[in-house]
């Protein structure tokens, strides 16, 4: 019979997993190496660390796969050199992490921070995150601007500009992976020198890794009154958080960005058909399965156009899907680091825009509806 490790924490593990096989669940932090003697799959979050001290017992593991976007936690060396396959749900925080981005967006505007027809947005890394945002910032009508060089390099056919111009945009939003040598090193990517080229009439977001900018020089220049109005997801040591940091800081979470209830069972998703695959067995379930639908809502614009939604009324149906300020409050109650895992662990279930059904009443413009689509709502016309 084939045996499948899952930690505990992956969403609907047991349901996905114990159609395969005997499904055996852990908790990330205590799973031990002779656990896995008898293990055939390991499915992971990113709060194991499969390095090779976990490994030594596994003999018989077919594939590890994370059911988590980044792949920090996976030593893909010792994996390697154990011919051991190895897997994760690239992207599947994507639409979470963008819209996570637009809701402070939403923010500023309301705060009058700034005026979103007339702003640009940097975005460092064009891979799934990246790319999901660029289109909501489309539907929007928000400029942006993209930075990638790998995937320059690859022949990426979309226009790539350079991080001098990315630093004179309005926004800096960070989406790269934790690449700590070589050419493309992204740690400290925001750094002292960067940080003072910054005003406080921009906003840095950094929603992917805490090492991509210097937290001391972050902490440096913002204890000076200077430098950007700053959003952090993610921190340096997680899951301690510099204290003396947090007041600078316009908006703080504890690495929730991509904790959708549709980003994290995406990631179980993605993680039992690659188990599937391996088995040869087919892929029986869905998201569907396991998703319920909030009851359709009304919705009407106060000021319809043709282009699309006015700044306000946009703000007030995208914050009433996700709003960041309740997170950062939340989190500022208890910023410890078992407050910083609380939170994580018993994160309040936010879904994102495709989980809701707009009734639009007719008739309305294709701008409206278009722009409406375009940011994941469903629409029924009534």
């Amino acid at each position: 019979m084939t045996c499948i490790y899952y930690e505990e924490s992956i969403p609907y593990g047991d349901a996905y997993f114990s159609t395969l096989g005997t499904a055996i669940p852990f908790q990330g932090s205590r799973l031990k190496p002779e656990q896995l003697q008898h293990a055939d799959y390991l499915a992971v979050r990113s709060t194991t660390c499969v390095d090779a001290n976990l490994l030594v017992d596994a003999h018989q593991l077919k594939l590890v796969t994370t059911a988590t976007a980044g792949t920090n936690h996976l030593d893909k060396k010792a994996l390697t050199s154990r011919h051991i396959p190895f897997n994760s749900a690239g992207g599947c925080n994507a639409v979470s992490v963008a819209e996570y981005v637009i809701s402070v967006l939403m923010n500023a505007h309301l705060q009058q921070r700034l005026d979103l027809s007339r702003i640009t947005v940097g975005i460092v890394g064009a891979g799934h995150v990246g790319t999901a945002l660029s289109q909501r910032l489309q539907a929007l009508n928000i400029s942006y601007k993209l930075c990638d060089p790998p995937l320059q390099e690859k022949g990426d056919h979309r226009h790539f500009v350079g991080m001098d111009d990315i630093l004179t945009c309005d926004v800096i939003t960070l989406h790269v992976p934790y690449v700590n040598e070589g050419a493309n090193r992204t740690v400290n990517l925001i750094d002292e020198h960067a940080l003072a080229g910054m005003s406080d009439k921009q906003i840095l977001i950094n929603a992917c890794r805490g090492e991509v900018v210097d937290q001391d020089a972050l902490l440096a220049c913002l204890s000076k009154n200077h430098g950007p109005t700053t959003v952090l997801d993610v921190f340096a040591n997680e899951p301690q958080v510099n204290q003396a940091l947090l007041p600078h800081l316009w908006l703080a979470t504890p690495h929730i960005a991509g904790h959708s209830v549709e980003g994290k069972l995406r990631g179980t998703q993605m993680a039992y058909e690659q188990i599937c695959h391996a088995t040869g067995k087919p892929v029986a379930l869905s998201m569907e399965d396991f998703l319920s639908q909030p009851p359709a809502a009304r919705f009407a614009p106060d000021k319809p156009t043709v282009d699309g939604l006015d700044w306000d009324t946009l703000c007030s149906l995208l914050l009433g899907v996700y709003d960041i300020t309740k997170d950062d409050a939340l989190f500022r109650r208890d910023t410890s680091t078992q407050g910083f895992l609380t939170m994580r662990k018993n994160y309040p279930q936010r879904r994102e825009c495709s989980a809701y059904v707009l009734r639009i009443a007719a008739p309305v413009s294709e701008g409206i509806t278009g722009q409406l689509s375009r940011l994941g709502f469903t629409l029924e016309l009534i």
